[in-house]
């Protein structure tokens, strides 16, 4: 694993916003990070770039290669990630071209643009709440008899979207493009920032980077984190807090994109200058 520095990045010179005087400890993936650092620091905040999953290649491509091979027997391809999205087309874009009957659903809108920037058209994502409930509600997946439809995905990852599809009549096979793991993280700097009050709120987007994130402090720094704010990227996250102990009941954005978790945030950031006026 790769060794990752946790690193503030200071506001923007002269810059005054919403987040004036806050630090957001961000959490994406270090290669997904830049955009929502940036939209922080432009309103004002500091961000502390920690991130609690490590994207890395699938341990096995065999089985991955040999369904790109027989792309053409599928109806739906899912993809329920960008990195699924990025993953698989450069495997893809090595060995074949896409079949044109295949329609390509997302889970959510940064995988629609995704595949949108490689030059795809997207037929089935949400409009809104990007998740499997949401991409299960859309039409097109409601009579799935006799439907061969291929989820690409990390390793793991939830069950639901299968087997509601399989439920409906579809066949669903499920892909590893990538896997995830836990970076080998510095923690020193973030504890240090803890211990002299100066990390106010974490943004972070899944129940899986928030366990990674409680096991990479330590803990001294679970102590800290369990009574740190918290803006999720779901609703199914006040749950894994909840269980986890933390003592405040997290901000649930409307979605895990940069613009609604920075919306979340600043929602935070004026009910905490409200608090303390």
């Amino acid at each position: 694993m790769s060794s990752v520095e946790a690193r503030a990045t200071a506001p923007r010179e002269g810059a005054a916003g919403p987040l004036q005087g806050v630090t957001v400890m961000v959490t994406r993936p270090a290669h997904q990070a830049d955009r929502f650092c940036q939209m922080v620091e432009e309103a004002g905040g500091q961000a502390l770039r920690f991130p609690t999953l490590e994207i890395k290649e699938a341990r096995d491509t065999t089985a991955l290669d040999a369904l790109i091979d027989r792309l053409e027997d599928f109806h739906i391809a899912v993809f329920v990630s960008p990195n699924a999205v990025n993953r698989t087309l450069n495997r893809i874009h090595g060995r074949r071209q896409m079949p044109s009957g295949l329609k390509l659903a997302t889970v959510g809108r940064k995988s629609a643009q995704a595949l949108e920037r490689l030059g795809y058209q997207v037929d089935i994502c949400p409009p809104s709440r990007f998740d499997s409930e949401a991409l299960l509600e859309q039409p097109e997946l409601q009579d799935m008899q006799g439907r061969e439809v291929v989820i690409f995905r990390g390793d793991g990852g939830r069950e639901l979207l299968g087997a509601t599809l399989t439920a409906r009549g579809a066949r669903v096979t499920f892909v590893e493009s990538y896997r995830r793991g836990l970076p080998d993280a510095d923690t020193d700097r973030v504890l240090r920032q803890w211990s002299r009050g100066d990390i106010h709120v974490i943004a972070i987007t899944s129940s899986e980077g928030l366990r990674n994130l409680y096991e990479m402090v330590g803990k001294v720094g679970q102590f800290w984190l369990r009574g740190t704010p918290l803006v999720v990227g779901c609703e199914r996250m006040l749950d894994t807090a909840r269980e986890m102990g933390f003592k405040q009941t997290p901000v649930v954005a409307a979605d895990p994109s940069d613009e609604a978790m920075l919306e979340a945030v600043q929602k935070w950031a004026e009910k905490r200058k409200q608090t303390h006026e």
